[in-house]
């Protein structure tokens, strides 16, 4: 397994912990999921239709961008190509892409312009997988893997043709749009088998080679782990991991890749939206163990975020506005959170984050006389502490001590806010993280 570059530089990742997915190409006009070829065994003549009526006419990166930069977002990954094949820059090496549809003009470019101007740091996403390309073999994931017709007039099909394709458009992304912090490839899957066909890898990306391209090309670069070879991080997908990812024991770089609706491209009917109390658990989730979080929006047919992402981006934005000193820079900490919470620490600063809001007192063990100071951090109003005798019993009104543990004096009244945060700033000696 390839060993992360020593050149890489993760500590802006760290710091910043909050990113934009965004997944969109011609599949957002069929308007059901991103998949929707692969589910609906759409042969490329009727998928044509699609790029055939791609005309953009409200999209506007900059409206993207500064939704992203008010929900707290400090970088972003965009599709440059799905599994569909479809390529929103004007590659050189293909005629499926955005500047031969009604549209006829590039959409990275100045996306990439919008974003990095709001200092948003750029990512993409490029499809290991082309489903469009004429080489690329008809595999058990392929649309066209139930014609068993199709599948024999293909059987010949060069995945090493299509390799120097997948190269050269790689070469193409990073040396045409300045810098570039995240190469995100997606995905491998040699473990499968069909018996009459076998999954793509490491050998068919050749992924070796790829990713000393990709170092070369952009030295210091973040390249994800979906090559087989390992990566400068792991990237669990619609999942929340039950701690610090490992790999071989080992703690390691990873961010958490979550969907608005359970689709990553744009899906109509689908209204199970996520709350905007629940990503920003998932948020505060995240960063308590380690992690960043990638949330992704899968803009319209016609270039914007539907309604419902804008709300909840707002949502979380107006969340991050005034706890986000909880959320940069922070990581896990090695003491133990109580019941319905999380603790996320940047040096001597911890935060507690209440997921349910308990009557009159939370207690932190651990935490006596490690405390300086605490504080809601919605407001800044001063919680008060308690420091209980250990040998207390507890009687009516009277709590009993606990050796060790801190009690705080909470408000009956809940904080109006998605998720109560307090600051607690430790003692000089007593930071542990």
């Amino acid at each position: 397994m390839a060993q992360r570059s020593e050149r890489t530089d993760t500590a802006w990742f760290t710091e910043a912990r909050f990113g934009l997915f965004i997944h969109w190409g011609i599949y957002s006009l069929a308007a059901r999921h991103e998949w929707v070829k692969n589910r609906e065994r759409i042969p490329d003549e009727r998928y044509q239709r699609y790029f055939d009526h791609f005309y953009p006419d409200l999209y506007d990166p900059n409206v993207w961008a500064e939704e992203a930069k008010n929900a707290g977002m400090r970088y972003f990954v965009v599709t440059t190509k799905h599994h569909d094949g479809f390529c929103l820059w004007d590659s050189d090496l293909t005629d499926y892409k955005v500047t031969n549809t009604p549209w006829g003009r590039d959409v990275l470019a100045p996306m990439v312009e919008a974003f990095r101007s709001r200092g948003l740091r750029v990512g993409f996403y490029h499809s290991l997988i082309d489903w469009h390309h004429p080489e690329f073999p008809v595999d058990g994931l392929h649309p066209m893997r139930d014609d068993v017709e199709f599948r024999e007039a293909n059987k010949d099909r060069d995945i090493a043709r299509y390799r120097e394709y997948l190269h050269g458009q790689t070469r193409e992304l990073l040396t045409r749009f300045g810098k570039v912090d995240i190469m995100w490839f997606d995905f491998s899957y040699s473990h499968l088998d069909w018996g009459w066909s076998r999954g793509k890898g490491r050998e068919d990306w050749d992924s070796e080679r790829l990713a000393a391209m990709v170092r070369e090309l952009q030295p210091g670069i973040i390249l994800n782990d979906r090559l087989e070879i390992g990566g400068d991080v792991v990237t669990p997908e619609q999942y929340q991991p039950r701690g610090w990812m490992e790999v071989g024991g080992q703690r390691v770089t990873w961010e958490a890749c979550q969907t608005l609706n359970g689709s990553w491209g744009y899906d109509r009917d689908n209204k199970d939206f996520k709350p905007v109390e629940m990503l920003v658990r998932m948020l505060i989730d995240s960063v308590s163990k380690g992690g960043n979080m990638l949330l992704n929006v899968g803009p319209n047919a016609r270039g914007e975020f539907q309604p419902e992402a804008i709300e909840r981006l707002r949502g979380i934005g107006e969340w991050m506005r005034l706890h986000s000193r909880s959320i940069y820079g922070c990581t896990a900490s090695e003491l133990t959170p109580p019941p319905d919470c999380r603790y996320t620490q940047r040096g001597n600063r911890l935060y507690l984050h209440l997921f349910a809001w308990p009557f009159g007192h939370v207690h932190l063990d651990g935490l006596a006389g490690r405390v300086e100071y605490a504080q809601l951090l919605n407001d800044g109003s001063e919680i008060g502490m308690l420091e209980i005798d250990p040998h207390q019993q507890a009687q009516n009104t009277t709590m009993a001590g606990q050796e060790g543990a801190l009690t705080l004096r909470l408000p009956v009244q809940r904080p109006p806010v998605a998720v109560p945060v307090i600051e607690l700033f430790l003692k000089d000696g007593a930071t542990r993280s």
